[in-house]
């Protein structure tokens, strides 16, 4: 049975909101209020929904004793009794707790792995992977660094992507990325195996992260093109490592201030998602039933050419679709992980 109070305490917070916006509340608080109202909405319509189903479901049971009704509650229980625990499921997976990050823009970090300039080839395969998806989902995805090779593949690539839900679509896409193909390179047609590593980070607000002055050196370089070739002739590139951790930031727009402005934004999504780590373990111990832990060490999917198929290993999904994701159509492999995640938290909720 679902917590009576709890619902309760949801739908007087959400008359609480609702009155505040209509009354005209202080602009300062706008768009937070409007934030928690467009979350509450959902979860207080399920409640009601859920509610008014329950008391029609006790009516047709009370109208089993009166001859004259008990052909009408006969026909309507079923239906009632049917679409009961499925109701009450959704509203569960509503009640679970949002990720604060979830609403947040991202970062989106793709570096090869294993396997040379056919790793670096299939690094720039992932950076447009995700392109097309941001473009089909209506987001904006800015590259802030791409650091090229001569024949095309990434060495480097960062973006900015902004948009409704982005960390929330894109958080379980952090880890190793392994291909298996025959690369343009190689003419005896063999299959080689590599590998990139994906990122994604919330981006933190600067009320978040507080970073000192004294704890960055800001440096600043000619910016470089593929091959290493100068495209312009300006010390306009900029790097900053945070002494604390080590942490090396670059971007090589055209414009130093840009760069300046990119790179702690990068910086400040590194570090936010470091505290969110520390403070998830601190929390409990990494879930068993998680979907992935985010390790970017942790090899999460294999994407097989000559076979046309993408595997994801962490809940046995497999597609023969690679083409088709490739371009950009990640909506069912996204979907199903988030379908899992929800899954193993609701169980573990419910032990």
């Amino acid at each position: 049975m679902l917590p009576q109070d709890k619902l309760a305490r949801i739908t007087q917070r959400f008359e609480y909101v609702e009155a505040r916006l209509n009354a005209g509340a202080a602009a300062s608080e706008i768009a937070a209020l409007s934030r928690e109202y467009s979350d509450l909405k959902p979860v207080v319509t399920g409640i009601a929904a859920w509610m008014r189903a329950r008391a029609d479901l006790a009516e047709a049971e009370a109208m089993l004793g009166d001859p004259e009704m008990r052909a009408l509650a006969e026909e309507e229980l079923p239906r009632l009794r049917e679409a009961l625990p499925e109701m009450e499921h959704r509203l569960r997976l509503a009640l679970l707790p949002k990720d604060a990050a979830d609403q947040r823009p991202a970062i989106l970090e793709i570096r090869p792995g294993t396997g040379g300039e056919e790793a670096s080839l299939f690094a720039g395969d992932l950076a447009r992977m995700y392109q097309r998806y941001s473009e089909a989902q209506g987001w904006r995805f800015e590259v802030l660094e791409s650091q090229t090779t001569d024949l095309g593949g990434v060495r480097e690539f960062t973006a900015h992507i902004q948009g409704t839900g982005v960390y929330a679509k894109l958080k379980y896409e952090s880890g190793v990325h392994r291909v298996q193909r025959v690369p343009e390179t190689e003419a005896g047609g063999r299959i080689h195996t590599s590998a990139a590593t994906v990122a994604v980070l919330p981006e933190a607000e600067e009320v978040d992260i507080d970073i000192p002055a004294s704890d960055i050196r800001i440096d600043t370089m000619r910016a470089s093109g593929a091959g290493g070739q100068h495209v312009n002739t300006t010390d306009s590139a900029v790097r900053i490592t945070h002494l604390p951790t080590g942490i090396i930031v670059t971007s090589s727009e055209k414009s130093q201030h840009q760069n300046r402005a990119n790179a702690m934004a990068v910086l400040r999504a590194r570090l936010f998602e470091i505290e969110r780590d520390r403070l998830a373990r601190e929390r409990a111990a990494d879930r068993k039933s998680q979907v992935g832990s985010g390790d970017r060490s942790e090899r999460i999917r294999t994407y097989n050419f000559p076979q046309g198929r993408m595997t994801d290993h962490r809940i046995n999904l497999t597609l023969y679709a690679l083409n088709q994701i490739m371009q950009g159509d990640l909506d069912e492999v996204i979907q199903a992980l988030s379908a899992h995640d929800q899954a193993s938290r609701l169980a573990e909720e419910e032990a």
